[in-house]
Protein backbone atom coordinates (compact mmCIF):
# COMPACT_ATOMS: atom_id res chain seq x y z
CA UNK A 1 0.00 0.00 0.00
CA UNK A 2 3.08 2.37 0.06
CA UNK A 3 2.84 3.63 -3.39
CA UNK A 4 -1.00 3.62 -3.59
CA UNK A 5 -2.28 7.23 -4.44
CA UNK A 6 -5.19 8.35 -1.98
CA UNK A 7 -8.16 7.72 -4.39
CA UNK A 8 -7.30 4.49 -4.58
CA UNK A 9 -6.89 3.94 -0.56
CA UNK A 10 -10.68 5.08 -0.82
CA UNK A 11 -11.65 2.80 -3.09
CA UNK A 12 -14.41 0.03 -2.43
CA UNK A 13 -14.23 -2.25 -5.39
CA UNK A 14 -17.10 -3.98 -7.06
CA UNK A 15 -17.52 -7.87 -5.91
CA UNK A 16 -18.89 -10.20 -9.38
CA UNK A 17 -20.69 -12.82 -8.26
CA UNK A 18 -18.45 -16.20 -7.77
CA UNK A 19 -16.95 -18.05 -11.00
CA UNK A 20 -16.29 -22.08 -9.54
CA UNK A 21 -14.14 -23.87 -11.97
CA UNK A 22 -16.09 -27.13 -11.44
CA UNK A 23 -18.18 -28.41 -14.32
CA UNK A 24 -21.23 -30.00 -12.40
CA UNK A 25 -21.87 -26.50 -10.99
CA UNK A 26 -25.69 -25.21 -11.67
CA UNK A 27 -24.57 -21.39 -12.17
CA UNK A 28 -27.06 -19.36 -11.75
CA UNK A 29 -25.81 -16.43 -10.23
CA UNK A 30 -24.17 -14.13 -12.82
CA UNK A 31 -27.20 -13.79 -15.17
CA UNK A 32 -25.11 -15.64 -18.01
CA UNK A 33 -26.91 -17.50 -21.12
CA UNK A 34 -27.59 -20.80 -20.18
CA UNK A 35 -27.66 -21.35 -24.37
CA UNK A 36 -24.59 -21.68 -26.19
CA UNK A 37 -23.94 -18.38 -28.85
CA UNK A 38 -25.40 -18.80 -32.55
CA UNK A 39 -23.28 -21.20 -34.53
CA UNK A 40 -23.06 -18.41 -36.67
CA UNK A 41 -21.02 -16.43 -34.06
CA UNK A 42 -18.69 -19.52 -33.72
CA UNK A 43 -18.46 -19.89 -37.61
CA UNK A 44 -17.63 -15.92 -37.55
CA UNK A 45 -14.58 -16.84 -34.90
CA UNK A 46 -13.44 -19.09 -36.67
CA UNK A 47 -13.34 -17.70 -40.44
CA UNK A 48 -11.54 -14.47 -37.93
CA UNK A 49 -8.54 -16.74 -36.60
CA UNK A 50 -5.35 -16.67 -38.96
CA UNK A 51 -2.57 -14.22 -40.04
CA UNK A 52 -4.76 -11.25 -39.90
CA UNK A 53 -4.52 -11.41 -35.93
CA UNK A 54 -0.73 -10.21 -35.99
CA UNK A 55 -2.64 -6.89 -37.33
CA UNK A 56 -4.63 -4.52 -35.02
CA UNK A 57 -8.51 -4.31 -35.19
CA UNK A 58 -10.73 -1.69 -36.29
CA UNK A 59 -10.92 0.74 -33.87
CA UNK A 60 -14.07 2.30 -35.24
CA UNK A 61 -15.53 -1.46 -35.22
CA UNK A 62 -17.35 -0.31 -38.11
CA UNK A 63 -18.61 -3.77 -39.22
CA UNK A 64 -20.58 -4.10 -36.01
CA UNK A 65 -21.95 -0.57 -35.64
CA UNK A 66 -23.23 -0.80 -38.53
CA UNK A 67 -24.82 -4.41 -37.60
CA UNK A 68 -26.30 -2.39 -34.39
CA UNK A 69 -27.44 0.42 -36.51
CA UNK A 70 -29.40 -2.20 -38.86
CA UNK A 71 -30.98 -4.19 -35.88
CA UNK A 72 -32.47 -1.27 -33.91
CA UNK A 73 -33.39 0.72 -37.30
CA UNK A 74 -31.14 3.83 -36.52
CA UNK A 75 -27.42 5.51 -37.84
CA UNK A 76 -24.17 3.74 -36.93
CA UNK A 77 -23.11 7.36 -36.03
CA UNK A 78 -25.57 6.83 -33.31
CA UNK A 79 -23.49 3.85 -31.83
CA UNK A 80 -20.93 3.50 -29.25
CA UNK A 81 -19.06 0.00 -28.42
CA UNK A 82 -17.16 -1.02 -26.26
CA UNK A 83 -15.15 -3.98 -24.17
CA UNK A 84 -18.56 -5.02 -22.14
CA UNK A 85 -21.09 -2.73 -21.02
CA UNK A 86 -19.43 -2.54 -17.90
CA UNK A 87 -16.36 0.05 -20.00
CA UNK A 88 -18.90 1.89 -21.90
CA UNK A 89 -20.45 2.41 -18.78
CA UNK A 90 -16.85 3.71 -17.16
CA UNK A 91 -16.61 5.71 -19.95
CA UNK A 92 -20.21 7.23 -19.32
CA UNK A 93 -19.35 8.14 -15.84
CA UNK A 94 -16.26 10.00 -16.96
CA UNK A 95 -17.42 12.20 -19.99
CA UNK A 96 -20.60 12.96 -18.43
CA UNK A 97 -21.22 12.99 -14.36
CA UNK A 98 -17.84 14.65 -13.17
CA UNK A 99 -19.24 17.88 -13.40
CA UNK A 100 -22.73 17.29 -11.49
CA UNK A 101 -24.59 15.04 -9.04
CA UNK A 102 -25.33 12.05 -10.60
CA UNK A 103 -28.84 9.89 -9.25
CA UNK A 104 -29.87 6.33 -9.30
CA UNK A 105 -32.12 4.27 -7.34
CA UNK A 106 -30.90 3.47 -3.83
CA UNK A 107 -31.32 -0.69 -4.93
CA UNK A 108 -29.69 -0.92 -8.32
CA UNK A 109 -26.43 -2.09 -10.30
CA UNK A 110 -23.62 -2.12 -7.53
CA UNK A 111 -21.22 -0.66 -10.19
CA UNK A 112 -22.34 2.49 -10.05
CA UNK A 113 -21.51 3.79 -6.73
CA UNK A 114 -17.81 2.27 -7.50
CA UNK A 115 -17.51 4.14 -10.75
CA UNK A 116 -18.66 7.43 -8.60
CA UNK A 117 -15.71 6.18 -5.85
CA UNK A 118 -13.18 6.02 -9.03
CA UNK A 119 -14.18 9.14 -10.73
CA UNK A 120 -14.96 11.16 -7.62
CA UNK A 121 -18.30 11.89 -8.93
CA UNK A 122 -21.15 13.35 -6.00
CA UNK A 123 -24.28 10.76 -6.49
CA UNK A 124 -27.18 10.97 -4.14
CA UNK A 125 -29.51 7.73 -4.35
CA UNK A 126 -33.11 7.54 -4.54
CA UNK A 127 -34.98 5.39 -2.32
CA UNK A 128 -37.19 2.57 -4.06
CA UNK A 129 -41.13 2.25 -2.95
CA UNK A 130 -42.39 -0.18 -1.02
CA UNK A 131 -42.77 -2.09 -4.24
CA UNK A 132 -39.13 -1.82 -4.98
CA UNK A 133 -40.42 0.34 -8.00
CA UNK A 134 -38.99 3.93 -9.04
CA UNK A 135 -41.60 6.96 -8.01
CA UNK A 136 -41.75 8.73 -11.17
CA UNK A 137 -42.06 12.37 -9.27
CA UNK A 138 -38.74 11.66 -7.20
CA UNK A 139 -36.44 12.10 -11.14
CA UNK A 140 -38.59 15.46 -12.39
CA UNK A 141 -36.66 18.59 -12.41
CA UNK A 142 -33.65 17.45 -10.52
CA UNK A 143 -30.18 19.34 -10.26
CA UNK A 144 -27.84 16.33 -12.06
CA UNK A 145 -27.69 13.53 -14.41
CA UNK A 146 -29.81 10.11 -13.69
CA UNK A 147 -28.71 6.54 -14.69
CA UNK A 148 -31.20 3.49 -13.99
CA UNK A 149 -31.58 0.24 -15.60
CA UNK A 150 -34.58 -1.06 -17.08
CA UNK A 151 -35.37 -3.71 -15.80
CA UNK A 152 -33.55 -3.17 -12.92
CA UNK A 153 -31.04 -4.79 -10.79
CA UNK A 154 -31.05 -7.09 -9.15
CA UNK A 155 -35.18 -6.70 -8.78
CA UNK A 156 -35.18 -7.33 -12.47
CA UNK A 157 -38.78 -5.01 -12.32
CA UNK A 158 -39.33 -2.80 -15.31
CA UNK A 159 -40.15 0.88 -15.78
CA UNK A 160 -42.81 1.67 -18.47
CA UNK A 161 -41.33 4.04 -21.16
CA UNK A 162 -43.64 6.31 -20.97
CA UNK A 163 -42.02 7.05 -17.39
CA UNK A 164 -38.64 7.54 -19.20
CA UNK A 165 -39.95 9.92 -21.58
CA UNK A 166 -42.02 11.80 -18.84
CA UNK A 167 -38.14 11.89 -17.17
CA UNK A 168 -36.34 13.06 -20.16
CA UNK A 169 -38.90 15.76 -20.55
CA UNK A 170 -39.10 16.69 -17.30
CA UNK A 171 -35.29 16.76 -17.21
CA UNK A 172 -33.64 18.97 -20.49
CA UNK A 173 -30.64 19.92 -19.00
CA UNK A 174 -30.02 16.57 -17.17
CA UNK A 175 -28.74 12.88 -19.18
CA UNK A 176 -30.59 10.66 -18.68
CA UNK A 177 -28.79 7.11 -18.74
CA UNK A 178 -31.03 3.61 -19.20
CA UNK A 179 -28.80 0.66 -18.73
CA UNK A 180 -30.52 -1.59 -20.74
CA UNK A 181 -28.77 -4.68 -20.40
CA UNK A 182 -31.47 -7.01 -19.64
CA UNK A 183 -34.36 -5.72 -21.64
CA UNK A 184 -34.69 -8.70 -24.03
CA UNK A 185 -36.16 -10.80 -21.76
CA UNK A 186 -39.55 -9.02 -22.50
CA UNK A 187 -39.42 -5.60 -21.23
CA UNK A 188 -39.44 -2.64 -24.05
CA UNK A 189 -36.65 -0.98 -25.28
CA UNK A 190 -36.00 2.89 -25.43
CA UNK A 191 -34.19 2.83 -28.64
CA UNK A 192 -37.28 4.64 -30.49
CA UNK A 193 -36.86 7.81 -28.16
CA UNK A 194 -33.11 8.13 -29.76
CA UNK A 195 -33.74 11.61 -32.14
CA UNK A 196 -36.64 12.97 -30.55
CA UNK A 197 -34.14 13.61 -27.28
CA UNK A 198 -30.81 14.55 -27.19
CA UNK A 199 -30.19 13.87 -23.22
CA UNK A 200 -31.29 9.71 -23.83
CA UNK A 201 -28.47 7.39 -23.44
CA UNK A 202 -28.86 3.86 -23.74
CA UNK A 203 -26.27 1.16 -22.94
CA UNK A 204 -27.12 -2.25 -23.72
CA UNK A 205 -24.60 -5.64 -23.82
CA UNK A 206 -23.99 -8.75 -25.81
CA UNK A 207 -23.30 -10.91 -22.69
CA UNK A 208 -27.06 -11.67 -22.11
CA UNK A 209 -29.42 -11.83 -24.69
CA UNK A 210 -26.61 -13.16 -26.94
CA UNK A 211 -24.55 -15.17 -25.00
CA UNK A 212 -21.42 -13.62 -25.15
CA UNK A 213 -20.24 -12.80 -21.79
CA UNK A 214 -16.75 -14.56 -22.60
CA UNK A 215 -16.52 -12.07 -25.19
CA UNK A 216 -16.81 -8.86 -23.70
CA UNK A 217 -19.06 -6.78 -25.83
CA UNK A 218 -20.70 -3.70 -25.05
CA UNK A 219 -22.45 -0.53 -27.18
CA UNK A 220 -24.26 2.62 -26.23
CA UNK A 221 -27.20 4.54 -28.24
CA UNK A 222 -27.37 8.00 -28.21
CA UNK A 223 -26.86 11.71 -30.08
CA UNK A 224 -24.28 11.67 -31.88
CA UNK A 225 -22.79 14.43 -29.62
CA UNK A 226 -22.66 12.17 -26.83
CA UNK A 227 -21.65 9.66 -28.83
CA UNK A 228 -18.16 12.05 -29.51
CA UNK A 229 -18.05 12.30 -25.90
CA UNK A 230 -17.62 8.68 -25.56
CA UNK A 231 -15.34 8.15 -28.44
CA UNK A 232 -13.11 11.04 -26.86
CA UNK A 233 -12.80 9.08 -23.62
CA UNK A 234 -12.26 5.94 -25.33
CA UNK A 235 -9.46 7.14 -27.53
CA UNK A 236 -7.77 9.05 -24.76
CA UNK A 237 -8.04 5.53 -23.15
CA UNK A 238 -7.77 2.99 -25.44
CA UNK A 239 -7.93 3.09 -28.95
CA UNK A 240 -8.45 -0.37 -29.67
CA UNK A 241 -11.40 -1.86 -27.34
CA UNK A 242 -12.88 -4.58 -28.80
CA UNK A 243 -10.45 -7.04 -30.71
CA UNK A 244 -10.80 -8.79 -34.32
CA UNK A 245 -12.90 -12.27 -32.88
CA UNK A 246 -14.84 -9.67 -30.56
CA UNK A 247 -16.43 -7.92 -33.86
CA UNK A 248 -16.76 -10.33 -35.82
CA UNK A 249 -18.59 -12.64 -32.56
CA UNK A 250 -20.88 -9.33 -32.40
CA UNK A 251 -21.84 -8.97 -35.82
CA UNK A 252 -22.75 -12.51 -36.67
CA UNK A 253 -24.80 -12.26 -33.11
CA UNK A 254 -26.43 -9.55 -33.98
CA UNK A 255 -27.50 -10.37 -36.97
CA UNK A 256 -28.64 -14.04 -36.34
CA UNK A 257 -32.47 -12.83 -34.88
CA UNK A 258 -33.64 -16.11 -35.53
CA UNK A 259 -31.75 -17.26 -32.61
CA UNK A 260 -31.68 -14.33 -30.68
CA UNK A 261 -35.43 -14.80 -30.44
CA UNK A 262 -35.55 -18.36 -29.73
CA UNK A 263 -33.05 -18.00 -26.88
CA UNK A 264 -34.68 -15.21 -25.05
CA UNK A 265 -38.20 -17.19 -25.67
CA UNK A 266 -36.89 -20.03 -24.01
CA UNK A 267 -35.52 -18.27 -21.41
CA UNK A 268 -39.22 -16.49 -20.34
CA UNK A 269 -41.00 -19.85 -20.51
CA UNK A 270 -38.21 -21.06 -18.39
CA UNK A 271 -38.48 -18.05 -15.68
CA UNK A 272 -42.61 -18.10 -16.06
CA UNK A 273 -42.27 -21.95 -14.94
CA UNK A 274 -39.84 -20.78 -11.92
CA UNK A 275 -42.09 -18.28 -10.61
CA UNK A 276 -45.02 -20.29 -11.18
CA UNK A 277 -43.34 -22.99 -8.85
CA UNK A 278 -42.06 -20.72 -6.53
CA UNK A 279 -44.83 -19.52 -5.49
CA UNK A 280 -46.64 -22.94 -5.63
CA UNK A 281 -44.14 -22.75 -2.65
CA UNK A 282 -45.73 -19.64 -0.75
CA UNK A 283 -42.46 -17.96 -2.21
CA UNK A 284 -42.61 -14.52 -2.77
CA UNK A 285 -41.52 -13.52 -6.42
CA UNK A 286 -40.77 -10.01 -7.75
CA UNK A 287 -42.28 -9.53 -11.56
CA UNK A 288 -39.25 -9.55 -13.61
CA UNK A 289 -38.80 -8.70 -17.36
CA UNK A 290 -34.83 -10.23 -16.94
CA UNK A 291 -33.45 -13.29 -17.63
CA UNK A 292 -33.46 -13.52 -13.04
CA UNK A 293 -35.77 -13.55 -10.33
CA UNK A 294 -35.47 -12.00 -7.16
CA UNK A 295 -37.03 -14.08 -4.56
CA UNK A 296 -37.92 -13.19 -1.24
CA UNK A 297 -37.14 -16.60 1.10
CA UNK A 298 -36.83 -17.17 4.58
CA UNK A 299 -33.18 -17.57 6.61
CA UNK A 300 -31.80 -16.29 2.62
CA UNK A 301 -28.36 -16.08 3.60
CA UNK A 302 -28.70 -20.01 5.08
CA UNK A 303 -30.33 -21.45 1.48
CA UNK A 304 -27.92 -19.43 -0.04
CA UNK A 305 -25.18 -21.31 1.75
CA UNK A 306 -27.21 -24.66 1.59
CA UNK A 307 -27.48 -24.47 -2.31
CA UNK A 308 -24.39 -23.85 -2.95
CA UNK A 309 -23.12 -27.24 -0.43
CA UNK A 310 -25.26 -28.63 -2.77
CA UNK A 311 -24.05 -27.03 -5.91
CA UNK A 312 -26.57 -25.05 -7.38
CA UNK A 313 -25.30 -21.01 -6.97
CA UNK A 314 -27.44 -18.28 -6.75
CA UNK A 315 -26.76 -14.91 -5.75
CA UNK A 316 -26.77 -13.18 -1.84
CA UNK A 317 -26.61 -9.57 -1.42
CA UNK A 318 -25.93 -8.64 2.24
CA UNK A 319 -27.01 -5.78 2.41
CA UNK A 320 -30.31 -3.73 3.83
CA UNK A 321 -33.84 -4.00 1.99
CA UNK A 322 -33.00 -6.79 0.43
CA UNK A 323 -30.88 -9.22 2.61
CA UNK A 324 -34.18 -11.87 2.43
CA UNK A 325 -33.91 -12.19 -0.73
CA UNK A 326 -32.17 -14.78 -3.65
CA UNK A 327 -31.64 -13.78 -6.67
CA UNK A 328 -31.55 -16.48 -9.44
CA UNK A 329 -30.45 -16.58 -12.63
CA UNK A 330 -32.63 -18.25 -15.81
CA UNK A 331 -31.00 -21.28 -16.56
CA UNK A 332 -32.21 -24.17 -19.02
CA UNK A 333 -35.23 -26.31 -17.71
CA UNK A 334 -33.34 -28.85 -16.60
CA UNK A 335 -31.59 -26.46 -14.42
CA UNK A 336 -34.81 -24.79 -12.97
CA UNK A 337 -35.94 -28.25 -12.17
CA UNK A 338 -32.58 -29.23 -10.23
CA UNK A 339 -33.55 -25.73 -8.13
CA UNK A 340 -36.77 -26.65 -7.32
CA UNK A 341 -35.67 -30.14 -6.43
CA UNK A 342 -32.94 -28.55 -3.96
CA UNK A 343 -35.27 -26.21 -2.53
CA UNK A 344 -37.69 -28.53 -1.53
CA UNK A 345 -35.16 -30.80 -0.21
CA UNK A 346 -33.82 -28.11 2.20
CA UNK A 347 -37.33 -26.58 3.08
CA UNK A 348 -38.59 -29.93 3.36
CA UNK A 349 -41.36 -30.38 1.25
Amino acid sequence: MKFWSNITKSLTPYVPGEQLNETDIVKLNTNENPFPPSPKVLESIQDAIGSQLKKYPDPESTKLKDAIGDFYKIESENVFVGNGSDEVLAHVFMAFFKDKKLYFPNITYSFYPVYCGLYEIDYQPISLNYKFQMETEDYLGLDGNIIFPNPNAPTGIEVELSTIEEILIKNPDNLVVVDEAYVDFGGKSAVELIGKYKNLLIVQTFSKSRSLAGMRVGFAIGDTELIEGLVRVKDSFNSYPLDRLAQAAGEAAIKDREYFEYTCSEIIKNREWTVAELEKRGIEVLPSTANFIFAKVENAENIYAELKSRKVLVRYFKKPLINSYLRISIGTKEEMEKLIKNIDQIMGV
